[in-house]
């Protein structure tokens, strides 16, 4: 699961909850930062839309992790009501931090300290393949949509 042997402890985390969730892609270290979806498509070369979000909201003041494409926002007062929740908000940094001791940035959609529910954007079902974040700005691991619903335990929602 790991590509280099010298990832950040985060990302070696990430690597860890790959293997165990059988995934498939490796963890790989860019020489710059991909903290952001069109930076992120930049350097691996592919479309922005095909960049896997990992955003932190507040659902009912409960985390909840939106992977969602890099062509889009994500509408909070539509996903609220698609999945039964009062307000969604996005988390301050340090919820962030404490959702999935990741920072923001760098948010990948597992190996976090305690399970988040998560939610997975039915557009990134467009593309063949998908790039998420792996724990640190710089790090990135290749998946597809059914690998990444299946490893986050994820619902499936159209989020915009």
């Amino acid at each position: 699961m790991v590509e280099g042997t010298e990832l950040p402890e985060r990302s070696r985390r990430v690597a860890e909850a790959l293997g165990a969730a059988g995934a498939g892609g490796r963890v790989r270290e860019l020489p710059a930062s991909t903290r952001t979806a069109q930076a992120a498509a930049e350097a691996l070369g592919c479309e922005v839309g095909a960049i896997a979000n990992s955003l932190v909201f507040m659902a009912d003041e409960r985390p909840l992790l939106v992977m969602t494409s890099g062509r889009h926002r994500v509408d909070t007062a539509l996903l609220a009501e698609r999945l039964g929740k009062g307000t969604i908000r996005r988390a301050e940094p340090e919820e962030v931090r404490a959702a999935t001791g990741q920072a923001i940035g760098g948010v990948a959609p597992v190996g976090h300290p305690a399970p988040v529910e998560t939610v997975v954007d039915a557009s990134l079902a467009d593309y063949e393949r998908l790039w998420a974040a792996a724990g640190t700005p710089r790090t990135v691991f290749p998946t597809d949509f059914a690998e990444l619903v299946a490893m986050t335990g994820g619902t499936p929602v159209a989020v915009n």
